[in-house]
């Protein structure tokens, strides 16, 4: 709980400080900030909370790169697991509410069963391709909705269930 208590503050101490860091709407540099964090329930007591920072260079007015993080705990009656991504991404913006992006994800997972005791260690490469749409909320800070889809992903041997994944997240910067 530390753990996550301390990630959260620093994710909002980032995301304060680049607010603080505009200056009238107006940007004072090229670094742009954000994330997201997501929470699932389920059944079997399946619980799943994800964070996912970002830190991303503006290097043109359309064109942003960067590394985005991911973490994510899940745990059932059945199992708990955590998984850590980190990788690339770059977006290209167009008519300033429109954007189409690849994130290149390396992904390291352990997972234990609950009665068993059986440990599962594995990493796995994602490249998700992919665009969206983008909310202004003022002073240079979005929202962005979007679906990717991981053009590596193969049924038989991903730990994910789908390639496509829906993504909400929130940038400061741009």
């Amino acid at each position: 709980m530390k753990k996550i208590f301390t990630l959260g503050l620093i994710v909002i101490n980032i995301l304060a400080y680049s607010q603080i860091a505009m200056n009238s709407g107006k940007q004072s540099n090229r670094w742009t900030f954000g994330g997201g964090l997501g929470v699932g329930f389920g059944s079997n007591s399946y619980f799943n909370l994800q964070v996912s920072p970002r830190v991303g260079y503006k290097i043109t007015d359309q064109l942003e790169g960067g590394i985005i993080g991911n973490v994510s705990w899940q745990s059932s009656d059945y199992y708990k697991s955590t998984m850590f991504g980190v990788g690339p991404f770059v977006n290209y913006y167009f008519a300033r509410s429109f954007f189409i992006g690849a994130n290149l994800q390396q992904y390291f997972i352990n997972s234990k069963e609950k009665f068993t005791g059986y440990k599962f260690d594995t990493d796995e490469t994602a490249l998700y391709l992919g665009g969206g749409y983008m909310q202004s909320l003022g002073n240079n800070a979005f929202v962005q909705f979007g679906i990717m889809y991981n053009v590596l992903w193969k049924e038989r041997s991903s730990i994910f269930s789908s390639g496509f994944i829906p993504s909400v997240g929130f940038v400061v910067g741009l």
